[in-house]
């Protein structure tokens, strides 16, 4: 209770059991990503090609980047602190390229573009996910701190990169099958294109790039900053 106004203050912290879940959930993620790093190199090192590089990946990639639309529900129950848009924008743009654009041309698989992103991804999230675990616990030492907050200023343009190009070497194989594609006439007297669907969403990344990256900017500011005044 608040002595001067005697309203309850509303704790951020998740309850015991929600707590648990977020380590466990956060645990599983590090793990799981971290393994798909130890893939990529281990595939590239062994001189492996790009043409099988998916093959090797694809469940690691699909299992682990789907299991990120939980954290939109984690955003909006007030599981987390973390806003629901913000949250949206950044899962919304990888799930899509996998069940948008891997999952849905062989194109966008050997694309140059896919071990940029998922390199970047993998690299980004053992780092994020570890951080938020032992978050939780109050146990993030100041090195992970410092990476959670400072990787992403190559790694966030450099998948973004990798995420375009996927998309860019899908496109030809989109229209040549008309994938996802609905043309009239039809009993739902209704059309769509996805080949044109799929460049206006490519277009997005032009406005919403600046945005989030300069989210992370301000998230960097204010993590860092605090962290040097605890010191």
């Amino acid at each position: 209770m608040s002595e001067k106004t005697g309203k309850k203050v509303k704790s951020s912290e998740p309850s015991a059991i929600g707590k648990f879940y977020l380590i466990a959930y956060n645990g599983v993620q590090t793990a799981g990503w971290s393994y798909l790093l130890w893939q990529t190199l281990t595939h590239f090192l062994n001189r492996g090609t790009l043409d099988t590089f998916w093959n090797e990946i694809n469940s690691t990639v699909v299992i682990f980047q789907t299991a990120a639309v939980l954290e939109v529900l984690h955003a909006a129950i007030g599981l987390v602190p973390s806003g629901v848009f913000v949250t949206l924008a950044q899962v919304y743009s990888r799930v899509f390229l996998v069940w948008g654009a891997l999952l849905a041309t062989q194109g966008a698989t050997v694309s140059p573009g896919l071990p940029l992103c998922i390199l970047a991804w993998s690299i980004t999230e053992s780092i994020r996910y570890a951080y938020y675990a032992l978050n939780l616990v109050k146990a993030v030492p100041s090195w992970l701190l410092t990476l959670r907050y400072s990787t992403f200023l190559v790694l966030y343009p450099l998948g973004v990169t990798g995420e375009l190009l996927c998309m860019y070497h899908s496109l030809d194989e989109i229209l040549a099958n008309k994938i996802w594609t609905v043309s009239m006439p039809n009993s739902w007297n209704f059309s769509f294109n996805y080949y044109y669907f799929l460049q206006f969403y490519m277009f997005l990344y032009l406005p919403l790039f600046p945005v989030l990256f300069g989210h992370m900017m301000s998230q960097r500011k204010k993590m860092l900053s605090k962290d040097k005044k605890t010191k």
